[in-house]
């Protein structure tokens, strides 16, 4: 830590959660559209399918856990990046945890207005409401809406990490990175 109590990077805890949400993220995404090249009923769609449910309520639960992260100090941006640019990542931040927050809920929703259950590690989820074919099209329709979203949303967050570190050369992303990655090792002679 340095003198005004401010860590410079994260902690190994958040850090681990951050890419361990990336590493569920890619599977969301790979299952939802490898199941597009499956045939309908086969065994191996509705393992696709259920691996896409798996790891979306892993997102889910993970979500909160980096909320109740996020009333830790964060490190500091080093140099200090200009107004916009913190408002403009505020924003960013907002809408990802609204993707991982509304994205499985509306997915919670259409399965159980389709009457279908919600297992999860053997636990049966409730049904929040009622079967309705109606409701179920509509949750349907915002589930695939945030999860086309969620493309550009991680995308951009990405490509925002990277031009900072490589275009302007703060520490956005080292903050994030874990320490082996940015340890500076020893020169050989």
């Amino acid at each position: 830590m340095n003198s005004t109590n401010v860590p410079q990077r994260y902690a190994k805890l958040s850090i681990a959660m951050h890419w361990l949400m990336l590493f569920l993220f890619v599977g969301v995404y790979a299952c939802i559209e490898l199941k597009g090249l499956m045939p309908r009923g086969s065994a191996a769609r509705s393992l696709s399918l259920g691996l896409h449910a798996l790891f979306g309520l892993a997102i889910f639960v993970m979500v909160w856990i980096r909320l109740l992260g996020r009333i830790m100090p964060a490190p500091a941006i080093a140099p200090r990046p200009p107004r916009w640019q913190i408002g403009l990542s505020h924003l960013m931040h907002l809408a990802l945890y609204g993707l991982m927050i509304a994205t499985p809920v509306f997915a919670w929703l259409m399965l159980s207005a389709q009457g279908k259950p919600v297992p999860y590690f053997g636990f049966m989820l409730p049904a929040p409401i009622s079967i309705d074919p109606t409701m179920a099209q509509q949750m349907k329709e915002w589930h695939e809406l945030l999860g086309n979203a969620g493309y550009w949303l991680i995308g951009l967050h990405a490509a925002a990490g990277l031009f900072h570190h490589y275009w302007i050369g703060d520490n956005t992303l080292k903050r994030m990175l874990p320490a082996r990655l940015i340890e500076k090792k020893p020169d050989h002679a």
